[in-house]
């Protein structure tokens, strides 16, 4: 079965996203012809540069020759590229992979991912839109879909297209983490811990990882949704016990700026922890991180101003 992605990259796995979790050539131009893609002129340039690296020089001398290799070969180094953060690159490969006859789903949702880490949404859109309307089945596609629209501004269709892929495949822990952003998105809190509750049912691990909340979907959420996510997340490990993965999710969430122990207070699974000195603690230590962060965006201000030869309001 073909990775998805997470929430988030998206993150989408982690990819990975995916986060997750969360833990994603040749020198020629993109096939942009191809797909009706124009390259712009910042984009070819960021991409010469990163082959004057080391990195790249080491990667190219082993690269597959794409008329002779295999569909397979080419969409392996497709994601060998991908995760050495060569993304042109990558798609390059993955085009090549397509024309040796390689599995087009897969390839396509590839390309779209490639595209949503990049920021190019319509592009990541128009590419797994293609793949639903190859196969309307294909649950990875309806995901990613949903990230795509997530990371667009628009979470009431993501909940719509995360839904669709969790019917068709029910048990994959992502689905769930991603639909579960995407209701604190639109502050449905109730959906999220149900969400939530089920990815950890199906995945305990879930959210130890790139995948889920460090995924794509993730990075786009607001800090006080990251806070929620986060807290509501501390009520799900509070309610199985799992105190360590509990006080690590409240302590993101004050990081966020959320008053902890406040909320703690409305919660019976939390309010008995609401005075515990880890909590006490990490709580501490957000207010002290917040207030150290504080100072630096200000002493940056200010060293900013002066280097303009202006004086900060």
């Amino acid at each position: 079965m073909r990775p998805p992605v997470p929430v988030h990259t998206i993150h989408f796995r982690n990819c990975l996203a995916c986060a997750a979790a969360l833990g994603l050539c040749l020198c020629t131009p993109r096939l942009a012809a191809q797909d009706g893609v124009s390259t712009s002129a910042s984009a070819i340039s960021t991409r010469d540069e990163m082959h004057q690296s080391d990195q790249w020089k080491e990667i190219e001398r082993h690269l597959p020759n794409p008329v002779t290799a295999t569909a397979q070969t080419l969409e392996q180094q497709g994601d060998i590229l991908r995760a050495r953060r060569f993304p042109e690159d990558a798609m390059d490969y993955y085009r090549y992979a397509l024309a040796r006859g390689g599995n087009v789903p897969s390839i396509m949702n590839k390309l779209g991912l490639t595209e949503l880490e990049m920021r190019n949404i319509e592009l990541a859109r128009s590419y797994f839109q293609r793949v639903v309307k190859l196969d309307r089945k294909d649950a990875e596609a309806w995901n990613n879909l949903g990230a795509v629209e997530f990371v667009d501004g628009q979470p009431v269709v993501a909940i719509s297209h995360y839904k669709r892929a969790i019917k068709l495949e029910k048990r994959e822990a992502v689905y769930h983490s991603n639909l579960a952003t995407a209701y604190i998105g639109v502050k449905d809190y109730s959906g999220a811990r149900r969400e939530i509750a089920a990815a950890l049912q199906i995945d305990p691990r879930i959210f130890d990882r790139d995948v889920g909340f460090g995924g794509i979907a993730a990075h786009v959420l607001s800090s006080q949704d990251r806070a929620r996510f986060s807290f509501e997340m501390a009520r799900m490990y509070a309610r199985s016990g799992m105190e360590d993965q509990m006080l690590h999710s409240l302590a993101v969430a004050s990081e966020a700026g959320m008053d902890v122990q406040r909320e703690m207070r409305k919660d019976p699974a939390l309010a008995k922890f609401e005075l515990d000195p880890r909590v006490v603690v990490l709580v501490r230590n957000a207010q002290e991180l917040r207030a150290g962060h504080r100072a630096t965006a200000s002493a940056s201000s200010d060293a900013d101003a002066a280097a303009a030869g202006t004086k900060p309001l």
